[in-house]
């Protein structure tokens, strides 16, 4: 796992503060390691005085399935932006070839 950054620090002092034992407030600030996750846990918090345990892992597994989410959404896109630049170099690759009254054969034709 990575180090915990400052944000996630933050959240377990406040953790602590709230009367959460040590080992749990350890193990939330491990998982919610980046700023972003921190953060949202500790605007979560923030409408609350004290949840239960069970509570506040529901809210830790929800916040990591998001960011699941938008790093699967973040990878779909590089991807389709990879397909769509091959898609467009192979269009005016063919059109610079068609242009040019150039065969590059059946072959080529049957492998794409």
């Amino acid at each position: 796992m990575k180090p915990r950054t400052e944000k996630s620090m933050e959240l377990y002092e406040i953790m602590l503060r709230r009367g959460y034992p040590e080992p749990f407030c350890d193990q939330i600030t491990k998982n919610l390691n980046t700023d972003w996750t921190a953060q949202r846990m500790i605007g979560y918090l923030s409408h609350y005085k004290k949840l239960p345990l069970e509570e506040v892992v529901d809210e830790m597994l929800a916040i990591l399935s998001e960011r699941n989410r938008i790093m699967q959404k973040k990878d779909l896109e590089n991807t389709n932006a990879k397909w769509n630049k091959y898609l467009n170099e192979r269009y005016h690759a063919d059109e610079w070839l068609s242009e040019n009254n150039l065969d590059i054969g059946s072959e080529w034709s049957e492998e794409m």
